[in-house]
């Protein structure tokens, strides 16, 4: 099952695997944004009207990164918050973090390090095709094994899968900005565990 509920919100059974998957919140955001601006009309009504009947508020739909990047900021829904509630179940011998730093930098090392930790064997010879199949790249090139993405998104799966790289938010985010992510990273995370949601196991030398 995938969620995007925070360990508080999830119940949490011995016997279950928990795969923790992050990304730097400003790439997160950017990302956000990029689907944002390409979700259908209809489906935005559909999530708002959706949410007014379990008692919340209409989602505020912005395209405007200076206006999103606030609010985006202070929700319960921002990577740091995310990470926050599932960092102190990493010692827990059935809860696994990746970062996608890492899955960019080393995509055969870490689908072994998982495959590993879910108790999957792959036959040597299989393991090659294994891991393209599951490169951004070969990914998006087909759309029907993942998903429906037409139903939501303008432009279908190359909307929804739209580049894959880091560092977009550099030329976008305003140093106010930056400063105020910083400081919300710091205010929910601890040292080690900002360190790791910035640059990943690889670049940083630290695997929670």
């Amino acid at each position: 099952m995938k969620t995007h509920t925070p360990a508080d919100g999830v119940p949490f059974w011995p016997t279950a695997s928990y795969v923790i998957v992050v990304r730097d919140g400003r790439d997160a955001f950017m990302s956000a944004m990029n689907h944002i601006a390409t979700m259908r009309p209809e489906v935005v009504a559909r999530i708002n009207e959706e949410a007014i009947a379990d008692g919340g508020a209409p989602i505020a739909w912005s395209q405007d990164v200076h206006e999103a990047f606030p609010r985006w900021l202070a929700s319960d829904g921002s990577v740091a918050t995310y990470l926050a509630s599932w960092w102190p179940r990493r010692t827990e011998p059935n809860v696994a973090f990746v970062h996608y730093n890492d899955l960019k930098a080393d995509l055969d090392g870490e689908m072994r390090r998982m495959a590993e930790f879910l108790r999957i064997e792959v036959p040597s010879d299989q393991w090659p095709g294994v891991v393209e199949r599951c490169t951004f790249e070969a990914m998006k090139a087909r759309p029907d094994e993942i998903g429906p993405f037409e139903f939501a998104f303008i432009g279908g799966v190359d909307s929804f899968l739209y580049k894959g790289t880091n560092g977009r938010w550099r030329e976008v985010l305003t140093d106010d900005e930056l400063a105020s992510y910083a400081s919300s990273v710091s205010d929910h995370l601890s040292p080690d565990a900002a360190r790791w949601l910035e640059e990943g196991a690889i670049a940083s030398g630290f695997r929670p």
